[in-house]
């Protein structure tokens, strides 16, 4: 048997076994994620390596900061506008309440930041968990949060594939054939998309299943534009889509914001707003409701959804094991007068 001058870490365990130290610490505090043949490995090149768990190391590992962190990748002055993120994070606090658990937020300009944020996090034992938004494919996120140990739920829109971290989830798809279907049965044919940006799921998702239901139903191909969100780049497509030779005789958008800039858009270029295009939002909120004409959206418990995260986060917290996803109450469509038969 080997002895080193020095005392041996998970790093040089997870070297040797060329593996993560996330998988190293898995296998040595016997939790879930790894085979029990690699498991038996890395126990048995921790004592060739004559590795001691440091004392100080297991102090941390046993406490808790009765904190969690949501990091927002947003542009600051977006999230003044957008009422899904006011909702969400009261219903955090109001999941968070009963446990006397804080939240940490932090605003991030990237992805980058926002992958340096849960290593600042970990790094620092500043939060016991996290909530993730806006997954995406082969989300980076969760690679990095598996490798550090970090707990987290991500807010979704579908169960968690592996389990390796649960999801509470709204079927995004199932959502927008409603939306689309809605507006067939009104009559519209061509149905243009102000979406959200490409890297999120859920924007791909509302793309392919608004293009199925075109296809489907027998309208016309989707055309669907991304944006980052903003009222400015929703004006923007707005007005492409409108200035076009054969415009859509409806417009669905990601979100309220998108839509009531779109709403005006059209208002300053004289499209009357349904008689000439009817507009329709997956989101809703106080404003869609109050502007003129009123927007028809998709109506969701964001407050519900943001108190359900944060409950199944602490459950994460209380469990050895991988919680189960958790399915989120559907949205449901409230028609208002943006939206009418098109206009012959």
């Amino acid at each position: 048997m080997r002895t080193h001058a020095r005392r041996a870490t998970l790093a040089d365990i997870a070297r040797t076994a060329g593996v993560s130290k996330s998988a190293v610490s898995f296998a040595l505090n016997g939790r879930p994620g790894v085979s029990e043949a690699l498991r038996e490995r890395i126990l048995a090149i921790a004592a060739e390596l004559q590795y001691r768990p440091h004392s100080a190391a297991l102090a941390l590992g046993r406490s808790r900061v009765d904190v969690i962190g949501l990091a927002l990748n947003r542009p600051a002055r977006a999230l003044g506008t957008e009422a899904f993120f006011a909702d969400l994070i009261s219903g955090i606090q109001a999941g968070l309440s009963p446990t006397h658990t804080g939240l940490q937020m932090q605003i991030v300009s990237s992805l980058e930041e926002e992958l340096d944020a849960y290593a600042a996090w970990q790094g620092a034992h500043r939060v016991d968990g996290v909530i993730l938004i806006d997954p995406r494919d082969d989300d980076p996120r969760i690679r990095l949060l598996l490798e550090l140990g970090m707990p987290a739920v991500q807010i979704g829109s579908h169960p968690s594939p592996d389990g390796s971290i649960p999801s509470v989830w709204i079927d995004d798809a199932e959502v927008s054939r409603t939306l689309f279907t809605a507006l067939h049965e009104l009559g519209h044919r061509r149905i243009a998309h102000v979406a959200g940006p490409e890297e999120f799921e859920h924007t791909m998702l509302r793309i392919s299943a608004l293009r199925e239901c075109a296809e489907r139903l027998g309208a016309e191909p989707i055309r669907s534009i991304p944006t980052d969100y903003s009222a400015e780049r929703a004006e923007e497509a707005t007005r492409e889509l409108l200035g076009s030779p054969i415009p859509p005789t409806a417009i669905v958008y990601d979100n309220d914001v998108m839509a009531v800039a779109g709403l005006g858009a059209a208002q300053e270029l004289g499209v009357r707003v349904p008689k000439d295009v009817s507009i329709a939002s997956f989101d809703d909120s106080v404003m869609a409701r109050l502007v003129r004409p009123s927007i028809t959206a998709l109506t969701r418990d964001t407050f519900a959804l943001g108190e359900l995260a944060a409950r199944t986060l602490m459950a994460q917290l209380a469990s050895d094991a991988p919680v189960a996803s958790v399915a989120a109450a559907a949205p449901v469509l409230s028609l208002r007068s943006s939206t009418k038969p098109p206009h012959a």
